[in-house]
């Protein structure tokens, strides 16, 4: 179970990775169209929590001022242990700044914050495929390929709780 800050995107750019997830999905591989309880939004994450305090964690993020709708632009995939494979959006320094803010806020609230979104080791990404079997890795890469570039647009912000779904969408962008 975790819970995570995730970005969420304009309804153009929802449509894009969700098409991408449906290609790949033909291909036999689940993605976060299928996987768990089906509830997924195509999103990046600036933090994943393993252990949080639902109402400290929200205060402290509403605390944050409210940031302007941002543009990343993905050029290729990212392949991560376990067959996980994403997007590999741009990080400019606005987005690196915003993902410290978020994690520096979320310190003093006692949330216990995964290893791999500490700054200086956090990969922004965004999600494809949940488990690619060695054998369909290529078929996968592929098909990330083949619809990059593209560019999407992050104007929303919620915590989202991974095991169930829930969303808890934040008053601005952070």
């Amino acid at each position: 179970m975790a819970l995570a800050v995730c970005l969420l995107f304009d309804r153009r750019s929802e449509r894009l990775v969700r098409g991408l997830w449906a290609r790949v999905e033909e291909l036999g591989v689940t993605t976060l169209a299928s996987h768990t309880h089906g509830r997924h939004h195509p999103h990046l994450s600036l933090a994943v929590l393993r252990s949080w305090d639902l109402d400290r964690v929200r205060s402290a993020l509403e605390a944050l001022p409210a940031g302007e709708p941002i543009s990343v632009s993905c050029h290729g995939s990212l392949v991560f242990p376990r067959g996980r494979v994403a997007l590999a959006p741009s990080a400019d320094a606005d987005l690196v700044r915003r993902q410290e803010a978020v994690v520096a806020a979320l310190g003093p609230t006692g949330a216990d914050l995964h290893r791999n979104y500490a700054p200086g080791r956090w990969v922004p990404h965004i999600s494809v495929a949940t488990r690619t079997p060695a054998p369909r890795l290529s078929a996968v890469t592929t098909t990330v390929a083949d619809a990059v570039p593209i560019v999407v647009r992050l104007e929303r912000a919620a915590l989202i709780d991974s095991s169930t779904g829930q969303t808890w969408p934040l008053s601005h962008l952070v």
